[in-house]
C-alpha cells in the first residue's frame, strides 16, 4: 500500500504542476482528492488492514493529502494571477485615443430666466433665499394672516399631505421664515424664487408653477422704492424702453393692493 500511495503522490504532483488552467487544476483535485478520488479510495480500503497497519497507513495518507492540497493551493494562486493579468491585458484601454464626442444638454429655459432674475436682484443688494416645498399650514397660511376659513384659502386649492402639511401654494412661506429668523430685527432685503403647487382644474394652468417674491423691510421705505425697484428690474429684463404702471386692485390677502402692467417689448406700448 505504501508503494500505491507513493505512486499516487508522484502522479498527482506531476499533474498539478503541469496544469495550465484553473479547470485543469480542479480536474486533478477531483481525480485524486474527490469523493471517488484515488487517494480517497485508498482510505476506504484500509478496513482490510490489520489493527497495527491502519494508524500508520492513515497517517501517511493524510500527510500526502495535506501535501497535495498545499501544492494545489499554490498553483491555484499562480493560475488566478495569470488569468487576471490576461483579462486586464485584453480589457486594456488606450487613453491616448481621442474620446467620443459627448452630447451635452443645456439649462432649461425656466432655470435660465430664474438665474437672470436672481442676478438682477443680487446686483441691487438683495439676498436669494429658499425654503421647503413641503410646508406647514402655519407658515404657508397662518403666519401670513390667513387663518383657517380665510377667503384667500379658497383661491388656492391646495395639495394637503396631512392636516398640518401641504405642498406650498406660494413662496410667501419663505418670507415668513425669513422674518421669524431675523432675531436681530435688522433690515431685510430678499427675493424668494421657487416652485409652488395648486390644484387648478383650469386647462390653461399647471398644478406646478414658479414664483419669485421679494421682501424689503427697512426704515423710510415707501411705495416709491417698490416702483423704482420694479422699473430697474423690467428695464434689465425686457429692455431699456420698457415702461410700467401701477393699477389699484383687490386681493383678500393684501391691503392695499396693486397690479403692475408692463409694456410689450415687441409692440412698444401700442396695446398698453
Amino acid at each position: 500500500m505504501k508503494e500505491q500511495i507513493a505512486k499516487i503522490k508522484e502522479s498527482a504532483t506531476s499533474e498539478i504542476e503541469s496544469s495550465k488552467t484553473l479547470q485543469e487544476l480542479n480536474d486533478v483535485r477531483v481525480k485524486y482528492l474527490g469523493k471517488k478520488g484515488e487517494l480517497t479510495a485508498v482510505l476506504k480500503g484500509m478496513k482490510d488492514l490489520s489493527a497495527d497497519e491502519r494508524p500508520v497507513m492513515g497517517a501517511l495518507v493524510n500527510q500526502v493529502r495535506d501535501e497535495l492540497e498545499s501544492k494545489i493551493k499554490e498553483n491555484e494562486e499562480v493560475l488566478k494571477e495569470q488569468a487576471l493579468n490576461e483579462k486586464l491585458e485584453k480589457e486594456k484601454i488606450d487613453i491616448t485615443l481621442p474620446s467620443v464626442k459627448i452630447k451635452r444638454g443645456s439649462k432649461h429655459p425656466i432655470n435660465r430666466v430664474i438665474e437672470e432674475i436672481e442676478d438682477i436682484f443680487v446686483s441691487m443688494g438683495y439676498d436669494v433665499v429658499g425654503g421647503p416645498e413641503l410646508e406647514t399650514d402655519e407658515y404657508c397660511f397662518e403666519r401670513l394672516n390667513l387663518p383657517k376659513g380665510h377667503p384667500a384659502r379658497d383661491m388656492q386649492d391646495s395639495f394637503y399631505v396631512d392636516p398640518e402639511h401641504l405642498l406650498r401654494t406660494q413662496t410667501s412661506a419663505v418670507q415668513a421664515r425669513v422674518m421669524m429668523e431675523n432675531e436681530e430685527k435688522g433690515p431685510i432685503r430678499v427675493i424668494c424664487p421657487g416652485k409652488t403647487y395648486r390644484r387648478d382644474d383650469d386647462a390653461t394652468h399647471s398644478h406646478q408653477f414658479g414664483q419669485v417674491e421679494g421682501l424689503l423691510i427697512d426704515k423710510n421705505i415707501s411705495l416709491a422704492d417698490l416702483k423704482g425697484t420694479l422699473e430697474v428690474f423690467v428695464k434689465k429684463m425686457l429692455g431699456e424702453n420698457s415702461k410700467l404702471r401701477f393699477r389699484p386692485s383687490y386681493f383678500p390677502f393684501t391691503e392695499p393692493s396693486y397690479e403692475v402692467d408692463v409694456s410689450c417689448f415687441k409692440c412698444q406700448r401700442k396695446r398698453m
